[in-house]
């Protein structure tokens, strides 16, 4: 039954990942990443490890892709005023 657990876990892991770098949309590409962070808690919860499954799960599902789409938000409106700008 544990190893089960395992394996299904790592299965998830290796999906999202996949899809993490499938996917072009830098917006879609941190919302997987998020969830791709969530997965990964949840393999560490199983592997028996709560404490890196509880840092996993603040920076890896909710600091990282929060930045990044800050990022993508910040590189957006300056595209935008250079666009304005131009003759």
């Amino acid at each position: 039954m544990g190893e089960a657990v395992i394996v299904v876990a790592l299965l998830l892991v290796a999906v999202s990942a996949t899809a993490a770098v499938a996917v072009r949309d830098p917006v879609r590409q941190s919302l997987v990443l998020a969830v791709l962070g969530v997965v990964l808690a949840v393999l560490f919860t199983v592997l028996q490890a709560p404490d890196v499954a509880l840092s996993q799960l603040a920076v890896g599902s909710a600091l990282t892709p929060l930045l990044l789409l800050l990022t993508v938000r910040k590189v957006k409106r300056r595209g935008r005023r250079r666009r304005e700008n131009e003759p």
